[in-house]
């Protein structure tokens, strides 16, 4: 992908940059790709890195969760009532292929931007915020190869509400949760026991050049 060298002050609003505020982005070209927006930083403050001079930056829209938005991804569970025998709208899973593994895990703030992403090819897996706020993921459909990681213009991010629990199919590539406001929050997590250990595919993005920050 070509670096644009030439950069000038972005004339349009950024909007919230997560938890980033728009002056923390100067001296940066925008274009736009199919999905997100393009920026080249020659200066940046306030982003996880310690220094994002010459990072192409790309902006992803927060785009609403709903089961068909999410579909090409995972699924979306929600409540269902007591009794309601099991149909196509529960968790589709997959775990036969090692012991599954359900615990809560407790992450620190990230902040809203992210520079690799990972998907798991033996499992699917399960994710949910314990208590009531809102949190965030990145995804992209499942390309079957580490080899075929996920162009920026491929990657799409969701905020999921309160009460619902996402499902990401075998394979579909993630960077997440990611959340703004609490020092720490508690999720649950469906998995293999190995998951972490023997099937965790990652790609850098940063090895490239390359970060992402969500816009809600």
């Amino acid at each position: 992908m070509k670096v644009v060298t030439q950069v000038q002050p972005f004339s349009k609003p950024l909007g919230r940059l997560g938890s980033h505020p728009p002056h923390a982005i100067s001296h940066i070209k925008p274009l736009r790709t199919h999905n997100a927006r393009y920026l080249v930083v020659s200066a940046a403050q306030g982003l996880d890195s310690a220094s994002t001079a010459g990072l192409r930056v790309f902006c992803l829209p927060v785009k609403e969760l709903t089961p068909e938005s999410f579909r090409p991804f995972g699924q979306v569970v929600g409540p269902s009532d007591d009794g309601k025998e099991f149909d196509g709208e529960d968790a589709q899973l997959v775990l036969d292929q090692g012991t599954p593994r359900f615990y809560v895990m407790r992450l620190p703030k990230r902040g809203m931007s992210f520079d690799r992403i990972t998907y798991h090819a033996k499992v699917t897996q399960c994710l949910g915020a314990i208590g009531l706020q809102p949190w965030y993921m990145a995804v992209a459909a499942p390309s079957g190869s580490v080899e075929e990681w996920p162009r920026p213009e491929q990657v799409h991010a969701f905020r999921i509400p309160p009460g619902n629990f996402i499902k990401l199919h075998a394979g579909t590539w993630h960077a997440g949760p990611l959340f703004e406001g609490e020092d720490s929050m508690a999720f649950y997590n469906l998995e293999l026991s190995d998951t972490n250990v023997t099937d965790h595919n990652t790609h850098i993005y940063k090895e490239d050049g390359v970060m992402f920050v969500l816009e809600d």
